[in-house]
Protein backbone atom coordinates (compact mmCIF):
# COMPACT_ATOMS: atom_id res chain seq x y z
CA UNK A 1 0.00 0.00 0.00
CA UNK A 2 1.04 3.70 -0.57
CA UNK A 3 2.15 6.12 2.42
CA UNK A 4 3.50 9.01 1.57
CA UNK A 5 6.95 9.39 3.34
CA UNK A 6 7.12 11.30 6.46
CA UNK A 7 9.72 13.78 4.95
CA UNK A 8 7.54 14.79 2.25
CA UNK A 9 4.57 15.30 4.25
CA UNK A 10 6.36 17.72 6.29
CA UNK A 11 7.57 20.19 4.13
CA UNK A 12 4.77 19.99 1.50
CA UNK A 13 1.47 21.08 1.26
CA UNK A 14 -0.71 18.35 -0.57
CA UNK A 15 -2.67 20.23 -3.59
CA UNK A 16 -4.36 17.26 -5.17
CA UNK A 17 -3.19 14.76 -7.27
CA UNK A 18 -3.20 13.20 -11.09
CA UNK A 19 -3.79 9.98 -12.05
CA UNK A 20 -0.72 8.81 -11.09
CA UNK A 21 0.80 10.97 -8.63
CA UNK A 22 0.52 13.17 -5.75
CA UNK A 23 0.75 17.07 -6.40
CA UNK A 24 2.52 19.09 -3.73
CA UNK A 25 3.62 22.42 -2.94
CA UNK A 26 7.33 22.90 -1.21
CA UNK A 27 6.52 24.75 1.98
CA UNK A 28 9.44 26.86 1.01
CA UNK A 29 8.64 30.08 0.00
CA UNK A 30 12.07 31.27 -1.42
CA UNK A 31 11.09 29.18 -4.75
CA UNK A 32 7.68 28.30 -6.53
CA UNK A 33 8.58 24.97 -5.70
CA UNK A 34 6.24 21.85 -6.30
CA UNK A 35 6.80 18.28 -6.10
CA UNK A 36 5.33 15.42 -7.61
CA UNK A 37 5.19 11.79 -6.13
CA UNK A 38 4.08 8.72 -7.91
CA UNK A 39 1.62 6.69 -5.69
CA UNK A 40 3.46 3.50 -6.04
CA UNK A 41 4.99 1.19 -3.12
CA UNK A 42 8.47 1.02 -2.69
CA UNK A 43 9.80 2.85 -5.79
CA UNK A 44 13.07 5.11 -5.78
CA UNK A 45 13.82 5.59 -9.32
CA UNK A 46 11.65 6.32 -12.39
CA UNK A 47 13.31 3.71 -14.27
CA UNK A 48 11.66 1.53 -11.52
CA UNK A 49 8.37 2.52 -12.63
CA UNK A 50 6.22 0.26 -15.42
CA UNK A 51 6.24 1.87 -19.05
CA UNK A 52 3.17 3.13 -19.08
CA UNK A 53 3.98 4.40 -15.66
CA UNK A 54 6.94 6.04 -16.73
CA UNK A 55 4.99 8.25 -19.94
CA UNK A 56 2.07 9.21 -17.40
CA UNK A 57 4.76 10.78 -14.98
CA UNK A 58 6.11 12.76 -17.87
CA UNK A 59 2.63 13.81 -19.13
CA UNK A 60 2.14 15.18 -15.69
CA UNK A 61 5.63 16.83 -15.08
CA UNK A 62 4.72 18.30 -18.37
CA UNK A 63 1.78 19.63 -17.73
CA UNK A 64 3.05 20.96 -13.61
CA UNK A 65 5.61 22.77 -15.67
CA UNK A 66 3.63 24.47 -18.32
CA UNK A 67 1.48 25.28 -15.51
CA UNK A 68 4.53 26.47 -13.38
CA UNK A 69 5.77 28.53 -16.62
CA UNK A 70 2.37 30.02 -17.07
CA UNK A 71 2.12 31.30 -13.36
CA UNK A 72 5.63 32.97 -12.82
CA UNK A 73 7.28 33.03 -16.40
CA UNK A 74 10.22 31.70 -14.99
CA UNK A 75 13.48 31.72 -16.93
CA UNK A 76 13.97 28.15 -16.59
CA UNK A 77 12.39 25.09 -14.85
CA UNK A 78 14.58 22.96 -12.59
CA UNK A 79 13.03 19.47 -12.97
CA UNK A 80 14.99 16.91 -10.70
CA UNK A 81 14.24 13.62 -9.17
CA UNK A 82 16.46 13.19 -6.15
CA UNK A 83 16.28 10.65 -3.71
CA UNK A 84 19.85 11.33 -1.82
CA UNK A 85 17.66 12.06 1.42
CA UNK A 86 14.11 10.71 0.59
CA UNK A 87 14.11 7.11 -0.57
CA UNK A 88 11.28 7.53 -2.23
CA UNK A 89 10.31 8.48 -5.95
CA UNK A 90 9.64 11.73 -6.06
CA UNK A 91 10.32 14.94 -8.83
CA UNK A 92 11.06 18.65 -8.14
CA UNK A 93 9.44 21.03 -10.26
CA UNK A 94 11.45 24.28 -9.28
CA UNK A 95 10.92 27.74 -11.18
CA UNK A 96 14.16 29.51 -11.39
CA UNK A 97 15.15 33.53 -11.81
CA UNK A 98 17.84 35.82 -12.12
CA UNK A 99 18.45 36.97 -8.89
CA UNK A 100 16.41 34.27 -6.60
CA UNK A 101 17.70 33.28 -3.16
CA UNK A 102 19.89 30.59 -5.23
CA UNK A 103 20.46 31.66 -8.75
CA UNK A 104 22.44 30.53 -10.80
CA UNK A 105 23.47 27.72 -8.31
CA UNK A 106 21.15 24.96 -7.29
CA UNK A 107 18.58 25.73 -4.41
CA UNK A 108 19.49 22.84 -1.81
CA UNK A 109 21.23 23.80 1.15
CA UNK A 110 21.89 27.28 0.11
CA UNK A 111 19.46 29.17 1.65
CA UNK A 112 17.48 28.22 4.58
CA UNK A 113 13.87 27.55 4.07
CA UNK A 114 11.52 30.81 4.10
CA UNK A 115 7.88 29.77 5.86
CA UNK A 116 4.97 31.54 3.50
CA UNK A 117 2.58 33.99 5.40
CA UNK A 118 -0.59 32.04 6.30
CA UNK A 119 -2.86 34.24 2.93
CA UNK A 120 0.12 33.96 0.92
CA UNK A 121 0.19 30.06 1.15
CA UNK A 122 -3.80 30.01 1.15
CA UNK A 123 -3.53 32.05 -2.07
CA UNK A 124 -0.66 30.37 -3.82
CA UNK A 125 -2.41 26.49 -3.03
CA UNK A 126 -5.74 27.78 -4.62
CA UNK A 127 -4.21 29.24 -7.46
CA UNK A 128 -2.40 26.35 -8.07
CA UNK A 129 -5.31 23.85 -7.66
CA UNK A 130 -7.20 26.13 -10.40
CA UNK A 131 -4.77 26.02 -13.04
CA UNK A 132 -4.15 22.51 -12.77
CA UNK A 133 -7.46 21.54 -13.89
CA UNK A 134 -7.13 19.27 -16.95
CA UNK A 135 -4.82 16.06 -17.50
CA UNK A 136 -7.12 13.98 -14.59
CA UNK A 137 -5.94 16.67 -11.54
CA UNK A 138 -8.28 16.73 -8.70
CA UNK A 139 -8.11 18.50 -5.72
CA UNK A 140 -9.36 16.92 -3.15
CA UNK A 141 -8.26 18.34 0.05
CA UNK A 142 -8.40 21.46 1.78
CA UNK A 143 -5.63 23.83 3.74
CA UNK A 144 -6.01 24.96 6.97
CA UNK A 145 -4.61 27.82 8.55
CA UNK A 146 -1.78 26.28 9.55
CA UNK A 147 -1.13 24.64 6.14
CA UNK A 148 -1.63 21.23 6.82
CA UNK A 149 -3.35 19.42 4.73
CA UNK A 150 -6.66 17.57 5.69
CA UNK A 151 -8.97 15.33 4.08
CA UNK A 152 -7.01 13.56 1.86
CA UNK A 153 -6.77 9.79 1.11
CA UNK A 154 -4.51 9.02 -1.66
Amino acid sequence: MFELHPQLAENTVLLGQFKLSLVMLHKDANYPWCVLVPKRSGIREIHHLGESDQQQLIRESSHLSEVMTSMFAPITMNIAALGNIVPQLHVHHVARFEGDAAWPASIWGVKPPIEYEPEALTRRVERLRASLVGEGFEAQITVDDSGSSQGFTP
